[in-house]
């Protein structure tokens, strides 16, 4: 390209000299047509080499650049290189935006790309999926449009976007949104939404803990601090009937708090890992019988204990766990049983499942209250509940240990008819022991 110009005037030099060549032989006439011929030849050439060029200039993406000879060859040449190195950089910049976007798609955090109006550019699925957005219909859609709720549009139109902003969805399920917005490029904007549901969830969780905690401890120590300020200034004495009488009150509640304590270190414990920390052979017919005996030392003659051992077999487990968990259950079926009523241990194994139930006669549970059972601190019958020492842990303990063996808590109840809550444990971790005899049922 440097020495264009001098190829460009290669052909009207060689039309000039076959002009002057012609001239000595044939007179002037005939060399200035020779001259004039040759001209009008280069002239073609130009105008059908523009003429293809034009053709390509209207569709360059689409058609190849086209053929020429010499100065024109050059020229060619040089916008097909430049073609070609623009083609490869487009290449390169549509290899990046699919990155992009792709980054963009596997990220769990909801994207939104918003222009300076905050019409929707661009979204990734979760955006889709948590504001009810369709990507490709909704592209270049004012994002206020489509997503109608008051304090979100405040937020967006505010212009400062320094703090964060907690949106509450109403649509399915509940869902909590922590949105973002950052500005970049010239003024368009990023729409960062990040789903905080189960964060809110465990925060709430938090706060009702430590309050019905505070709650649960705040009354027996109360009564406790009560008659001690009542004995201390003198107004009643140890030896007399009332004495004796706060002295038993205060136990009661002391053993309440112990036994409250008990629990919550026993959650924590539970808790701290998602697996048992022993796992030892458990013969579960020997360990009912065992539960049979404090059963009836809880109940003291009140109700007719059952036990149904089942077919010999062990289950591989952590053995304090599932004996607390299974204990529990038996705790409730008698405190919440009236005197006189029946209360059965039943072990069992169906299609290699294992399954400990505990049935009463008692009141039984409306369904209503059944999916809440297992929540920390959950009572049907708060008073009712305490009168008979019950923590209101005890279920939420049985949950994290089945949850722990890969097992599941089943309730079945009926009120005035009594209930059945049966632990069932995987069939993996039962081993029937065929050449044992069925233990034969215990009262």
């Amino acid at each position: 390209m440097k020495y264009l110009w001098l190829r460009a005037l290669v052909l009207p030099a060689m039309a000039l000299l076959a002009g002057l060549v012609v001239w000595p032989f044939a007179g002037r006439f005939w060399a200035l047509l020779v001259i004039a011929i040759g001209f009008t030849w280069i002239l073609v050439r130009h105008i059908r080499n523009l003429q293809a060029l034009n053709l390509w200039l209207r569709d360059p993406a689409g058609a190849q650049v086209p053929m020429g000879v010499g100065v024109w060859e050059d020229v060619f040449g040089a916008l097909y290189r430049y073609v070609r190195t623009s083609q490869q950089y487009q290449y390169r910049l549509t290899g990046q935006l699919a990155r992009f976007r792709s980054a963009g798609q596997a990220m769990p955090d909801g994207v939104i790309v918003l222009n300076a109006h905050d019409h929707i550019i661009w979204c990734n699925s979760s955006a889709e999926r948590w504001f009810g957005l369709e990507a490709r219909q909704d592209v270049g859609q004012h994002i206020l449009n489509l997503v109608r709720n008051p304090e979100f549009a405040s937020y967006i139109n505010r212009g400062r976007y320094d703090d964060p902003m907690i949106l509450r969805m109403t649509r399915g399920e509940e869902l909590v949104l922590s949105l973002r917005v950052v500005p970049y490029g010239q003024d368009e904007k990023l729409l960062l939404s990040r789903d905080v549901t189960q964060a809110e969830r465990l925060e709430t969780m938090r706060r009702d803990f430590v309050a019905n905690v505070s709650h649960e401890l705040k009354t027996p120590l109360t009564v406790v601090s009560g008659f001690l300020e009542t004995i201390a200034d003198g107004a009643v004495t140890l030896d007399e009937p009332r004495g004796r009488q706060a002295l038993g009150l205060m136990r009661s509640q002391t053993d309440r708090m112990l036994r409250l304590i008990e629990d919550l270190l026993m959650l924590s414990t539970l808790e701290a890992s998602a697996a048992p920390s022993h796992e030892n052979p458990i013969d579960v017919p020997y360990l009912l019988n065992s539960l049979h005996q404090e059963a009836q030392a809880l109940s003291g003659g009140r109700h007719t204990i059952l036990v149904r051992p089942g077919p010999a077999a062990t289950l591989y487990g952590d053995e304090r766990e599932i004996t607390s968990a299974i204990g529990n259950l038996v705790s409730n079926a008698i405190r919440y049983t009236p005197a006189g009523g029946y209360i059965s241990l039943v072990w069992d194994v169906k299609e290699g499942e294992g399954w400990v139930s505990v049935e009463d006669t008692g009141p039984g549970v409306e369904a209503r209250h059944i999916p809440r059972l297992t929540e920390r601190f959950y009572r049907i019958d708060t008073g009712r509940s305490r009168e008979t020492g019950g923590t209101g842990l005890g279920l939420a303990i049985v949950k994290h240990v089945l949850t722990r063996h890969q097992g599941r808590l089943e309730i079945d109840s009926e009120v005035g008819r009594g209930s059945i809550f049966t632990a069932v444990f995987p069939a993996r971790r039962i081993k029937l022991a065929e050449s044992i005899p069925t233990a034969r049922a215990v009262q």
